[in-house]
C-alpha cells in the first residue's frame, strides 16, 4: 500500500515543478503512475482514435476537413477527451466511470446539429425559503361553517415529504406566517405545489386549489412576495413569500442529458450485533429480537433485521439502503419491545429509539448508533459511483451504430444488383430503407410472410436495414429472429411452420395441463419480483397459440440474428400511457430492439436484458431475469388494455366532447408581482379538482381493466431545468402532461405498456428519429377496416409535431377505389422519407395469381379473397384460419409486393439520388 502513495500536490510534495532531483523511490512510484494512468484508461483512447477513424472515413469527399485528437490524463486518473476540427475545439470529461459511449460522439462531420452527449457536472444548489403568510376571500366548502384553512407544500425535487401549515380554524381569511427551508439543485426543473386544503375531522379533507409556481422565475438574491390571484371572480388570493439564496458546501455532482438529471445517491449499510453472553445453567431462551430500519425516499423504504439471542454470537447482515443525498432523509430505527404501530409515521409516534439524521454521516467511517450490553447498533455511509446503468442520450447506442457499419456490406451491393447500378455505392451513398409494418392480429401475422417473400424474391430484403412492428407482426418478427439468417433462406420453411400453427386446434390451450402450466409460470414471475397480470395470461396462451410447449427464447437472443448484419435490426413498438388519462391526453413511444429498450421522448435506455429489473437514479438496484419473449409479445398486443374512450374513439374522431371530464381543469393565473420572464420558466397555474361525481365519471371513461406494467427505469431521475428548451424533447412532447415535470413518468413505479394500435396502428415512430437516418420506408398496412386512417393519422400527428413526413394528397374516390401501391416520394418537405404505401387490398389478384399471368376459369376460386367482409375468415379476433384460407393471405401478400415491383425500384432509385445530392 505504501508504494500507491503519491504526495503530488501538497506542500511538501517532492514533486514541485522546481525540483532537480528525486530520490529512487520517488522516480519510480511516479514512473509507475503515468504508465497505470494510460494502461487504466485504454479503453477510453481506442474510443477516441476510433471516433476519429470513422469520422475521417464519413469526411473522406469532403474538402479541408480534419479531426485531431488530443488526449490528457491528470494525476486523478481523469481522462480529458479533446477533438479538433479546423481548430475548433470540443471538449468533454469523462470520469473513469462514466458511460463512454455518449460523451466522446460530440461533433457531427456531416455539419448537422450535434446530438447533445450525456455530461458530468458540478452545479450548485440554493437554500430556497418559503413563507406561507396569508390567504382571502376563501369560499365555503361546507354547509355550516367556514372553510378550516391549511396550506400544504410539495416540492418533490428537494424532499420525499410533504409539509404543512397549521390548520386556521373557521375563517375565510387565514393567517399563517409560517416559513419552510428547502435545498434546491440549480440545474433541476423546482415546481412548488402549494395546496389548500378544508381540513375535516371525519371525512377526507377538501381538496380547494393548487397552484404550480415554477423556482426558476427566482433569480439568485431575490426577495419577493407574490399574490396569487387563484379565482377572480371570488377574489380567492394565496400570499406566500419567497427567497433565494445561495448555501454552503460544495457543488453538487450531476449526471445529465439535458432532459433527464441524475443526482448523487449514497449507499447506507446498518448492522445489529449481538455480543457474547454469559452461559446459565438455566434453560436459554429462544426468544427473538426484531429491528426495524427505515429511511424515507430511499430505494429499500423499510428493512428489519431479526437476532436470535439464543446465539452465543450474531452478526446480522447488514441492511442497506440507497438514498440520494440531496432529500438529506433521516434513518428511523425501531429497537425491539418498541414497535411502533404500522399505522402511526415515525415522527408521530415517538419509540425511545435513535434516529439519525444521515447528512452529518461521515462518508465511509463506520459509526456507533446504540450500544448496551446484548447489541451493538453500527451504520457506515458511502457514496454510490457516478456510473449509471441507464444510458442517457440521443443518440445510437453503440452497438446498433457498429451494426449499421456491418449491414452496409449487404445493403450496398443489394442496391447495386436490383438498380442495375454501373458502380459500387460508397458508404454516404447508401440509403437505409426500413420496412415499416401495422397490427391486425392473425391477419397482419399471416399477410407479413407473404410480403417478406415477395421482398425476397425482388431482392430487396438485403436492401433493408430496419423491420418494425406492433401487435400481430410481432409474432411474425420473433419467429423469424430465432433463424440467425433467415432473410438470406427463401421462408418456405418458416411459412409452412406457421401454416401449421395457424391451422391447428386451439381448444387445447384451456385445457386443463396448460391452465396449470399458466399458473405456474404466473407465480413464478411473481416471486421474480414482477408485477403480474391479465396480459402476462395472455403472452401464455399466444405461446401455445404458435408454439409447440415452452418458448425459451428471449429478445437479446435475437443479437445473434444481427450480429454480422445479415438481418435488418427489429424494432418492437408499445406506447406508455397514464392512469387516469385517456390515450390521446398521455402517451409516450417505447421502442424494444435486441440490444436496448427505451422511451426516445427522455433519451433513456436500459441493456434489454435488463428491462423489467429495478433502477433507481439510473443504477440497477435489484436484477430481474429477463422475460420469455411470449411475454413481451402479450405487451406488444396487449388488446385487452382498451378503455371506454378507445371504443368512442372507433367511431368519433375526436374526444372533445369528454374533455370536461376526462382533463384537469387548469388556469394560468395572475400574480403580482410580474416577474422578469425566462425562456425555461413555466407558466404560474392553478388546479382545481373535480367534484366527487366528476372523478367517478373520469374512472369509469379512462380506467384499463388490465395493462402491463414493467418496473420503471426512470425512476428517480428529475427533470432538467431546461427540458423544454431541449429539441429532442420537443420532438415527442405531445402529452398534457410535459409541462408538469413532478407528474411525469420519471415519477412513476411502473411503466404501464400498451399495444400501440391503441393510439396510432403504426410502428414508424422509431424510424422517425432523426439520428437513424431513414431515407426509404416500405409501409406495410394490415389495419382492419379503413386502410388509409392509420397514415392519415400518421401525417396528422408528424405534422403537428413538426417531424418531417411526406404529404399523403389522395381524393376521395381514390380513397374509396384504393390501389395495390403508393409512391409518396416527400420532395415538398424537406427531409422527408421516401414512403411506398401497400394497403391490404385484392385488386389484380382476383385476375392475376402472379403479374402477368391470368387465372383460368378453375383458378378464379383462388383469387377470392374477403379481407373484410361480414363472414370474412380474416377478423383481427380470429385466432384459427383454415389451411386454404391462410395460403391465399399469404399469397395475395407476396403478389401485391410482386406486381409493384416499379415502385419499390422507383423509391430505391430516388433515395440513392437523394443521398448522393445531399453528399454534394
Amino acid at each position: 500500500m505504501e508504494g500507491g502513495q503519491l504526495d503530488l500536490t501538497s506542500r511538501f510534495s517532492p514533486y514541485c515543478m522546481f525540483s532537480v532531483r528525486y530520490s529512487d523511490e520517488n522516480y519510480r512510484r511516479l514512473l509507475n503512475l503515468s504508465e497505470y494512468n494510460i494502461l487504466n484508461n485504454s479503453q477510453t483512447i481506442m474510443q477516441a482514435l476510433q471516433t476519429a477513424m470513422q469520422r475521417r472515413r464519413q469526411n473522406i469527399s469532403c474538402v479541408s476537413v480534419g479531426f485531431e485528437v488530443l488526449i490528457r490524463l491528470d494525476g486523478y486518473g481523469t481522462v480529458t477527451t479533446t477533438m479538433e476540427q479546423d481548430g475548433v475545439m470540443s471538449q468533454e470529461l469523462i470520469t473513469p466511470t462514466g458511460r463512454l459511449e455518449e460523451a466522446i460522439m460530440r461533433l457531427d462531420p456531416d455539419g448537422e446539429p450535434r446530438t447533445p452527449v450525456t455530461k458530468i457536472e458540478s452545479s450548485l444548489c440554493y437554500l430556497l425559503t418559503i413563507r406561507v403568510i396569508r390567504a382571502r376571500n376563501i369560499h365555503r366548502a361546507d354547509v355550516l361553517s367556514q372553510t378550516d384553512c391549511y396550506v400544504s407544500l410539495w416540492l418533490p425535487t428537494a424532499s420525499t415529504d410533504k409539509f404543512q401549515t397549521k390548520t386556521i380554524k373557521n375563517c375565510k381569511d387565514p393567517v399563517w406566517n409560517e416559513t419552510f427551508y428547502f435545498r434546491i439543485q440549480s440545474q433541476v426543473k423546482n415546481v412548488l405545489e402549494l395546496g389548500l386544503y378544508d381540513k375535516d375531522v371525519i371525512t377526507q379533507d377538501d381538496h380547494l386549489f393548487t397552484v404550480y409556481f415554477d423556482i426558476a422565475k427566482l433569480s439568485l438574491g431575490d426577495r419577493v412576495f407574490m399574490h396569487f390571484t387563484c379565482d377572480s371572480q371570488r377574489q380567492e388570493e394565496l400570499e406566500v413569500g419567497f427567497a433565494l439564496d445561495n448555501i454552503s458546501g460544495p457543488p453538487e455532482t450531476i449526471i445529465t442529458n439535458g432532459v433527464l438529471v441524475s443526482r448523487k445517491i449514497c449507499c447506507l449499510e446498518v448492522q445489529v450485533v449481538e455480543k457474547k453472553k454469559k452461559k446459565k445453567k438455566e434453560k436459554k431462551s429462544v426468544s427473538k429480537k426484531e429491528f426495524s430500519f427505515k429511511v424515507q425516499g430511499s430505494y429499500e423504504g423499510t428493512q428489519d433485521i431479526m437476532l436470535g439471542s439464543d446465539l452465543a454470537f450474531s452478526s446480522s447482515s447488514p441492511a442497506k439502503f440507497h438514498y440520494a443525498r440531496y432529500k438529506q432523509p433521516t434513518l428511523d430505527v425501531t429497537l425491539p419491545g418498541n414497535k411502533r404501530p404500522p399505522s402511526f409515521p415515525s415522527h408521530v409516534f415517538n419509540t425511545g429509539s435513535p434516529n439519525v439524521e444521515l447528512h452529518s454521516f461521515p462518508s465511509g467511517k463506520k459509526m456507533t448508533l446504540a450500544e448496551d450490553k446484548g447489541f451493538g447498533l453500527y451504520a457506515k455511509a458511502e457514496d454510490c459511483p457516478d456510473h449509471l446503468d441507464v444510458r442517457l442520450g440521443f443518440d445510437l447506442c453503440v452497438q446498433e451504430q457498429d451494426f449499421l457499419c456491418k449491414r452496409k456490406k449487404y445493403v450496398a451491393p443489394a442496391l447495386k444488383k436490383v438498380l442495375q447500378l454501373d458502380q459500387d455505392l460508397l458508404d454516404h451513398e447508401t440509403p437505409v430503407v426500413a420496412i415499416m409494418t401495422t397490427g391486425g392480429g392473425m391477419r397482419s401475422l399471416t399477410a407479413l410472410y407473404g410480403s417478406l417473400r415477395g421482398l425476397k424474391k425482388l431482392n430487396v430484403l438485403d436492401c433493408a436495414t430496419y423491420l418494425t412492428g406492433l401487435s400481430g407482426t410481432t409474432w411474425t418478427m420473433s419467429n423469424l429472429y430465432r433463424d440467425a439468417d433467415w432473410s438470406q433462406k427463401d421462408l418456405d420453411n418458416q411459412i409452412s411452420e406457421a401454416r401449421k400453427h395457424m391451422t391447428k386446434c386451439k381448444i387445447n390451450s384451456l385445457s386443463l395441463e396448460y391452465l396449470k402450466y399458466y399458473r405456474k409460470q404466473l407465480c413464478q414471475r411473481k416471486r421474480e419480483g414482477r408485477k403480474t397480470s391479465f396480459i402476462d395470461l395472455w403472452g401464455l396462451v399466444l405461446e401455445s397459440l404458435l408454439h409447440d410447449g415452452k418458448d425459451n427464447h428471449r429478445l437479446s437472443d435475437q443479437q445473434r440474428a444481427i450480429d454480422r448484419g445479415q438481418n435488418p435490426l427489429p424494432i418492437y413498438t408499445a406506447v406508455n400511457v397514464k392512469n387516469n388519462y385517456s390515450t390521446l391526453d398521455f402517451k409516450e413511444w417505447v421502442e424494444f430492439t435486441p440490444y436496448e429498450v427505451g422511451l426516445q421522448k427522455y433519451g433513456a435506455f436500459v441493456r434489454t436484458e435488463d428491462f423489467g429489473s429495478e433502477f433507481f437514479m439510473g443504477r440497477l438496484m435489484k436484477k430481474v431475469p429477463e422475460s420469455r419473449i411470449c411475454f413481451l409479445e402479450g405487451i406488444w398486443s396487449s388488446l385487452f388494455s382498451l378503455n371506454v374512450l378507445y371504443i368512442w374513439n372507433l367511431s368519433h374522431s375526436s374526444e372533445d366532447f369528454w374533455h370536461r371530464w376526462t382533463r384537469d381543469k387548469i388556469d394560468n393565473i395572475e400574480e403580482e408581482p410580474l416577474l422578469p420572464l425566462k425562456l425555461h420558466e413555466l407558466r404560474t397555474r392553478v388546479f382545481t379538482p373535480p367534484g366527487p361525481l366528476g372523478s367517478a365519471l373520469r374512472s369509469a371513461l379512462t380506467d384499463r381493466p388490465c395493462i402491463a406494467q414493467e418496473h420503471n427505469f426512470l425512476k428517480g431521475f428529475q427533470m432538467h431545468n431546461d427540458y423544454l428548451e431541449n429539441k429532442h424533447f420537443c420532438r415527442w412532447k405531445d402529452t398534457v402532461l410535459d409541462t408538469f415535470p413532478n407528474q411525469l413518468t420519471q415519477s412513476e413505479e411502473f411503466l404501464s405498456l400498451v399495444d400501440t394500435g391503441f393510439f396510432i396502428n403504426t410502428s414508424i415512430m422509431p424510424l422517425l428519429k432523426p439520428e437513424r437516418k431513414v431515407d426509404v420506408i416500405l409501409h406495410l398496412n394490415y389495419s382492419a377496416g379503413s386502410q388509409i386512417q392509420a397514415l392519415d393519422q400518421t401525417c396528422k400527428y408528424c405534422s403537428e409535431q413538426g417531424i418531417p413526413f411526406p404529404r399523403v394528397d389522395l381524393s376521395e374516390e381514390e380513397r374509396k377505389n384504393l390501389k395495390e401501391c403508393y409512391l409518396f416520394d416527400g420532395a415538398e418537405t424537406p427531409g422527408a422519407p421516401v414512403l411506398v404505401f401497400f394497403p391490404l387490398i385484392n385488386d389484380t389478384f382476383q385476375k392475376y395469381k402472379a403479374p402477368g399471368q391470368r387465372r383460368s376459369e378453375s383458378e378464379m376460386e383462388d383469387g377470392k379473397v374477403d379481407l373484410y367482409g361480414r363472414c370474412s375468415p380474416y377478423s383481427t379476433y380470429s385466432i384459427q384460419y383454415t389451411e386454404k384460407a391462410y395460403d391465399r393471405l399469404v399469397q395475395l401478400g407476396e403478389y401485391n409486393i410482386l406486381n409493384n415491383e416499379d415502385l419499390i425500384m422507383q423509391a430505391l432509385h430516388t433515395g440513392v439520388a437523394r443521398k448522393k445530392q445531399k453528399r454534394k
